[in-house]
């Protein structure tokens, strides 16, 4: 897949992921180490009623579904970034987070005739129905090559 072939307006569906209760700590630990995320007896008397994944743990789950579904080997580059990065509702151990994007626009390059910036919604949505993560990523990706390049 190359630049041109991220349509504005096309939607898809990525992945679903399963989150436990041990991925949760497991990452908060390393990253996030506030009590809601990494200790159960605490968190059971805190305001979420037990652990919540870490927003960080959800914005990496969202990278892992990009790379593994959306973005393709032969033409991704660095990204520059995301925006309007929100955290709708927690995710819960036991949560399956579905991973839907959507393809806001797409425009080539004006520093780099070689490649696309291409803005893509990417949303979490829980077993509920719930959003629980919306986001939009930015990507840089490489336009087809000519024939016979």
């Amino acid at each position: 897949m190359y630049f041109d072939d991220y349509v504005p307006g096309t939607v898809s569906t990525l992945r679903t992921d399963l989150v436990s209760e041990a991925s949760i700590i497991e990452f908060a630990r390393q990253f996030d180490p506030q009590e809601f995320h990494v200790d159960a007896a605490s968190a059971a008397h805190g305001p979420y009623g037990g652990v919540i994944a870490s927003g960080w743990h959800t914005c990496a789950l969202a990278g892992h579904a990009m790379v593994t579904g959306y973005l393709a080997p032969e033409s991704s580059l660095p990204a520059p970034g995301a925006d309007e990065v929100r955290f709708h509702a927690p995710v819960r151990a036991g949560d399956t987070l579905t991973w839907r994007v959507t393809v806001l626009g797409a425009r080539p390059s004006r520093s780099n005739p070689s490649r696309g910036i291409v803005r893509t919604l990417i949303e979490a949505v829980n077993q509920h129905g719930s959003l629980a993560l919306s986001m939009t990523a930015i990507n840089l990706i490489r336009r087809r090559p000519a024939t016979g390049q």
